[in-house]
Formats: C-alpha cells, structure tokens, sequence
C-alpha cells in the first residue's frame, strides 16, 4: 500500500506515519529523514541537496523528488510506502507523477486551525531532557519545571503563536489545494481528527479499509 498524508502542521501526521507504518507493515518516508539519510550515504542527489543547504537555500523540488525516487526504490518499499511531509505543492505532486512515483491513498487529517493553535502554542519541552508537555493535556506537576529531570521548560520558536500561525497561511496557501489535486484522481480519504491518537489512528484504518 502506497500512502501520502496530508493535514496541517501540527495534525498529528508523523505520529499517525509511526503508527500506520507499524500497522500495515511498511516504512514511513519523511523529507526531513530521508534527505539527511541521502547526504549521509553521499549519494549523488544526496550531495547535491547538501551543496544547497550549505549555501543555506531550499533544496530545489527537481533534488527533493530525485531523493523520494532514490528511497521508494529501496528493497523495504516493495510492499509499499507513507509519505510524510511530501508532497507540499501541486508542482511536487506533479513531477512525482512524471517520475512515476504512483499512490493507492491519500489520506487527509481534517482538524480546525484553533485546534491546532491550542495543541502548538500549548506545548513545552524540557531544554534539558527534550521531554514533552503541554500545559492543558499533560501539564508538568509544577509548572515550568521538569518532571524527569528538574530542567526548565521552554516553547519553541515553531510552537509561538506567530509561527504558527504562518505556517497555518502557508499550508492553506500551498499545501491544501493537494486535497483537490488528489481527489480529482479518485485517491483523497478525508479523516476528521478524533478527539485521542487511537481513536484518529482507527479512523485511517478504517478509511483504508482495514
């Protein structure tokens, strides 16, 4: 089964790749991974996207879908893929379809925008141990402080609310159109976020036909 996730930042999609990878028995394939995988093993595309983030610039669609068609060619994609994070505009959807790159589902997390800034904006991390909280569903017993090693509990710049909200913008500007890209193809599952992990996770499932 070959996969894409869509959703907002911040709906959950990465955990949901963890779980359905460990599910349906296939890898989950990030951009962020696979391109410090790619630089690591000094393949061609690999050092070419490197030369790029050296000089501190995007690394171009054409390398990005060089390194997804690397990876989804690896013998542990045979039974199939989750892409996570990929593609992020129709002009990546369309030159993964011209490099042959084919999906059986897109499944889409539907969840609002003020979910979302509550969920982001909510969360603390450790600076010391990286453990994670969020001060309404899993608040530190004293606040501001760790409860495994005692260390400072500070938000990051991607969980400010400015930041956020920006990524909200570009996501909607950019990414969303992909849900009419996919479901004129036949392939868009739309799933509402439910109100636990499990419960999200069941709704996929459900939405694939297990």
């Amino acid at each position: 089964m070959k996969l894409i996730l869509l959703g907002a930042p911040g709906a959950g999609k990465g955990t949901q790749a963890e779980i359905l990878c460990k599910e349906l028995d296939i890898p989950t394939i990030s951009t962020g991974n696979i391109l410090r995988a790619a630089i690591k093993d000094g393949t061609p595309t690999g050092l070419k996207a490197e030369s790029f983030m050296k000089a501190g610039k995007l690394v171009p669609d054409d390398v990005i879908i060089g390194i997804i068609t690397e990876r989804v060619a690896a013998e542990d994609c045979a039974n199939g893929y989750i892409l996570d994070g990929v593609p992020r505009t129709i002009a990546q959807a369309e030159a993964m379809e011209k490099a042959g790159i084919v999906f059986d589902d897109v499944i889409s997390i539907e969840i609002s925008d003020e979910t979302i800034m509550e969920r982001m904006t909510g969360r603390r991390v450790c600076e010391h141990c990286g453990a994670t909280y969020h001060l309404v569903a899993v608040p530190p017993k004293q606040p501001g402080v760790c409860d495994k090693c005692g260390g400072k509990l500070i938000q990051r710049h991607d969980d400010e609310p400015e930041t956020v909200k920006h990524r909200l913008e570009v996501y909607h500007k950019e990414t969303e159109p992909l849900k009419d890209f996919y479901a004129q193809r036949g392939l868009l599952k739309s799933v509402e976020n439910q109100p636990t992990v499990a419960e999200t996770s069941q709704a996929i499932l459900h939405a694939l036909g297990r």
